[in-house]
């Protein structure tokens, strides 16, 4: 890991693209070595056992190499399911063979000591992930001289490769920004949310988009989509092939979809009770109006389950019936358990944070973006590095980066409730613990029926924690755990035969996470049948599709509107 130090150096021009927090990183590795030299025979015993390990793999590799100097087939195979090191060189030239070992040995040797020596959970999950970025940070992969594909691509190229990578590099500094997509890939309303629809209502915090219906009968009862406000959209309405909405459209449903603004310094002022009042309430009065439906339907994705939860906790207070049948997609009500996410939300940083948005009256999209994007390091930042500039490759065309790319502001006193009342201190799970408008929040008080959505490998709502809808409501809940992440496991059309997911039939809802998922049956496929299904049986009967609009509310413009085009 000897590369680190250049990484380390503020004069590494990357300093200004990548999102790596190096005072952290020191942090962690200042607190192992405190504690190695408290107790220095577990220390010594633990860099013996490194040093036998780095031996042996020298030796192996060396024999190994010498067998296939002879002409007998050796090393064969990868010694490891990382996909970094995937090019042939890691298996069959020793010296990438045995630098790709010594690299885990060495990663993994620091994560043992983090787990061994941390003096609690909280200090464990810290001290391991701030290692982890380094360890990703300082991959030989992400050097040119230890990088074997790169190296061959120069030599193939005869150097064009290195010339088109550090072009890259120069593009992406003057951008101020790692370009982990094509950016001039795809246009909203042409390649991306092209589903056709209007516009049927704005004010200050949302446009209403009403889609038009794709078949001549409809579920009498619509669906209200509440996405998350600190991102756009659209991902539920990316290309036709892997459109959610398009999909519940050809399943006889009426659709409406709120679209945040994106906030300027002007809005700082707007708080969580505006974004309820003038997001999901305002939305599903102009939902009932153009539709006639006495009900809708709510979806809520993300942040905006979390948002739509206590709306619907409100509503109940008020004995306002105006919504039904409710679906929470990988949405957190309980913020006991966020997974790596603690380690960015903690008191001192959500005050930093805060200092920042009374500076500009909004939070930057990129702090964020930053945040979600070292969930995911070697996926979203070290693989768009080797791409860009070691490989010399144009960013990738990809619907789901362009998206990530795609980000918001957050206005400054919405975001700060949001923060301190959900990952801080975890109000929500308390009744009473937060009072909109003056109504305390109990959410005992949701009973209409519930589907709710987990992803398996979700990074940013783990999915035990989304689970405890089942039990912090009053309401029968069908819980389903989706195969994948936050995203590809919610963005999974049945057309792609994907994934699977698993569903728990028992006729008694089981009282705990481990109990739901020991009864729990695995399909293949998408779970988007099994919702739709769900849904149909709650929205009403069929009846002659209704207008896209109404006297009251005129299209205003084409779908996807003028908030999501805004930067």
């Amino acid at each position: 890991m000897a590369a680190a130090v250049d990484l380390l150096s503020e004069a590494n021009p990357l300093h200004q693209l990548l999102p790596i927090d190096w005072g952290e990183i020191t942090r962690a590795l200042s607190t192992l070595a405190a504690r190695a030299l408290a107790h220095p025979v577990p220390a010594t015993t633990a860099v013996a056992k490194l040093g036998l390990q780095l031996w042996w793999d020298a030796y192996e590799t060396s024999a190994l190499a010498a067998l296939r100097w002879q002409g007998v087939s050796a090393m064969s195979k990868s010694q490891t399911a990382d996909r970094r090191f995937d090019a042939p060189e890691w298996v069959q030239h020793p010296f990438f063979r045995w630098l790709q070992l010594s690299y885990h040995a060495l990663s993994g040797q620091l994560l043992e000591a983090a787990e061994q020596q941390a003096r609690d959970s909280v200090e464990r999950q810290r001290l391991v992930f701030h290692l982890r970025q380094l360890i990703d940070a300082t991959s030989p992969t992400l050097f040119l001289p230890t990088n074997p594909a790169a190296l061959r691509k120069a030599f193939e190229t005869g150097g064009s490769s290195l010339a088109d990578g550090w072009h890259n590099l120069l593009a992406d500094l003057s951008a101020g920004r790692l370009s982990m997509t094509d950016a001039d890939a795809f246009t909203l309303g042409r390649d991306l949310a092209v589903t056709p629809g209007k516009v049927v209502f704005r004010n200050r915090l949302i446009e209403l988009i009403q889609y038009a219906p794709q078949t001549a009968e409809t579920h009498e009862v619509p669906l209200l989509i509440v996405p998350p406000w600190i991102n756009k959209f659209y991902i539920l309405d990316l290309q036709p092939k892997n459109s959610l909405v398009r999909f519940l459209l050809a399943q006889g449903f009426t659709v409406f979809m709120i679209s945040w603004k994106n906030p300027d310094a002007s809005m700082e002022g707007i708080t969580f009770e505006d974004y309820m009042t003038e997001g999901p309430l305002a939305a599903s009065e102009v939902a009932r109006e153009i539709t006639g439906a006495e009900q809708v339907n709510p979806i809520g994705y993300c942040i905006g389950g979390t948002l739509l939860a206590v709306t619907l906790a409100y509503l109940a207070a008020e004995r306002d019936r105006r919504f039904g049948p409710a679906t929470f997609m990988v949405s957190l009500l309980d913020f006991s358990e966020v997974g790596d996410t603690a380690v960015f939300i903690d008191e001192p940083q959500i005050e930093y944070m805060e200092e920042r948005m009374l500076e500009r009256g909004y939070l930057d999209s990129r702090a964020m973006s930053n945040m979600f994007n070292l969930l995911r390091s070697n996926d979203l930042i070290w693989s768009t590095v080797t791409n860009n500039y070691l490989m010399g490759n144009k960013p990738p065309a990809f619907d789901l980066l362009f998206w990530n790319s795609d980000g918001t502001r957050m206005a400054r006193a919405a975001h700060s409730f949001y923060l301190r009342n959900t990952y801080l201190e975890n109000n929500l799970i308390r009744p009473g613990g937060v009072s909109l408008l003056g109504q305390p929040i109990d959410l005992r008080r949701i009973r209409q029926h519930v589907y709710a959505v987990g992803a398996e490998k979700d990074h940013i709502v783990p999915w035990r924690s989304a689970w405890q809808v089942t039990r912090l409501t009053g309401a029968r809940t069908r819980f389903v755990l989706a195969a994948s992440g936050h995203i590809a496991g919610m963005i999974n059309p049945p057309s792609q035969g994907k994934g699977g997911h698993w569903t728990n039939e028992a006729p008694s809802p089981p009282k705990t996470v481990d109990a739901w998922l020991a009864g729990a049956g695995r399909h293949d496929g998408s779970w988007w049948p099994d919702w739709a299904a769900w849904l149909a049986a709650r929205s009403g009967r069929m009846a002659p599709a209704p207008s896209v609009g109404s006297a009251a509310h005129r299209a205003i413009c084409d779908a996807p509107g003028t908030y999501v085009l805004e930067r």
